[in-house]
């Protein structure tokens, strides 16, 4: 899953450049797990909060509606807030709301409210919005500019990290077969929660009481800037293909569990049935297609020193509609091929086991398109910035506030599943790709008339 910062260009420190920030740096590195850990469990979180209210698909894609919507609200108000109170105090007000949100976990737990678990997920997001306008320029003012690339990096290689142990962990405690009332399966939900929110004050805390360096501002204050972004046609291709991009991405994620489980596409033999639920077996392969964006991210960024970046993309995006497509037709529904999934099992001296289950040929379509999703945002950011010179940090601003597909293409694909059936859903999904690809060919384009008459390309 993609990390998202308001700005990623290089930034200007005032202090001592002389000054060792290894420990600073090792916590906010460490965020970036955290991130991606918060935001992958909410894939977790769908299925296990549908069945325990008796929700309908698309009220249980409220999940996400709430999570990344805060996204879209908060990603402007939260850079002002950062120009005002500087990165410092934005890091710990951030952590602050984080962990406050998670605690909230606990008592949405205790009385049983789907609106208070909504809440609680929309606080956190805040939380984490306000977070990543912060910690990228951070983490590159945290050593030499030169190298700052592979800070982030870094960062991103550990929040796909998350993103692939994270369901496998969220499954073992949210989905065990033990727990058979309402409140024992609401109370499933708190010890992640609550580890995860005494994680983030104790990393808030740490970092408040650090030397940290100062970032400076690379626009002077009173700079006027002549024109508007929205003049360059590229950016706003390029904001629909984030759209589409983090939508599909997400959809994916948040409904695959629901679709193994409720058309009954796990086999399994009955020893291993009776050990765990299909809902937990299902997050565990849900695993394998977050992981996948962890290995395309590392593929990616090899094949990234040779091929443009709007050719990368074009490939990318047509094998997503390959294998999308294909999975929608439901023709390799019935061929099922064995595969061994990573699961928990605390009865075990060493919890960690592998176990066999058998899925359809299309699902594993659906799982490698993690794959491919891995470095379309890699892609799709600096194309869309591309010769926006001094526009372009609202530029980014602007493509940020796009990841609001995450919020509104599963709850578009939920309502359609609910009356065409899971598998003809994905058409949704397929005509994200379709715009990605089209953005990739054309939209990508900058065609804006410079003041000397020349275009940019």
């Amino acid at each position: 899953m993609a990390t998202f910062g308001k700005d990623s260009k290089p930034v200007e420190i005032s202090g001592n450049e002389n000054t060792n920030y290894s420990v600073p740096l090792a916590l906010m590195v460490s965020l970036f797990f955290m991130i991606g850990f918060i935001t992958v469990m909410n894939d977790v979180l769908i299925p296990s909060l549908k069945g325990l209210f008796e929700l309908r698909t698309w009220q249980a894609m409220l999940i996400q509606f709430c999570f990344f919507g805060a996204y879209f609200l908060m990603s402007i108000p939260s850079g002002y807030l950062i120009e005002r109170i500087g990165y410092k105090k934005g890091l710990a007000i951030s952590l602050s709301v984080m962990g406050g949100g998670l605690l909230l976990f606990v008592p949405a737990s205790i009385i049983i409210s789907y609106p208070f678990f909504l809440l609680a997920l929309f606080i956190v997001a805040v939380g984490l919005t306000i977070l990543q306008v912060a910690i990228n320029p951070y983490i590159v003012a945290l050593g030499p500019e030169e190298t700052g690339a592979s800070r982030l990096n870094l960062g991103g290689a550990l929040n796909s990290t998350a993103t692939f142990i994270g369901p496998i962990i969220g499954g073992a405690f949210i989905f065990n077969p033990d727990l058979i009332d309402t409140s024992e399966k609401a109370a499933a939900v708190r010890g992640p929660y609550i580890g995860l929110a005494l994680l983030t004050f104790g990393i808030g805390v740490i970092l408040y009481f650090l030397k940290l360096p100062k970032i400076k501002s690379e626009v002077e204050k009173g700079e006027k800037l002549e024109g508007s972004i929205l003049d360059f046609g590229h950016l706003i291709s390029g904001a629909g293909a984030i759209f589409f991009y983090v939508g599909a991405e997400v959809a994916i994620g948040s409904i695959l569990i629901l679709y193994l489980v409720e058309d009954n596409l796990i086999r399994a033999s009955s020893d291993i049935l009776s050990q765990f639920k299909e809902e937990s077996l299902a997050s565990s392969l849900l695993s394998y297609y977050w992981g996948s964006a962890m290995i395309g991210r590392l593929i990616g960024s090899a094949i990234g020193q040779k091929v443009r970046a709007e050719i990368m993309l074009r490939i990318v995006a047509f094998l997503a509609i390959l294998f999308v497509g294909i999975s929608v037709t439901g023709l390799f529904d019935a061929d099922f091929i064995s595969i061994k999934i990573m699961v928990l099992d605390f009865d075990l001296d060493f919890p960690v086991a592998f176990k066999k289950i058998e899925i359809p040929f299309s699902i594993l379509l659906l799982i490698l398109v993690g794959l491919l999703n891995s470095v379309m945002w890699p892609c799709i950011f600096p194309l869309s910035l591309a010769g926006l010179g001094k526009f372009t940090s609202k530029g980014s601003g602007i493509l940020v506030t796009m990841v609001v597909g995450g919020a509104i293409i599963p709850l578009i694909q939920a309502g359609l599943a609910e009356k065409v059936g899971y598998t003809s859903s994905f058409l949704v999904v397929l005509l994200c790709y379709l715009y990605i690809f089209y953005f990739s060919v054309k939209g990508y384009k900058n065609t804006k008339i410079l003041a000397s008459g020349e275009a940019v390309q």
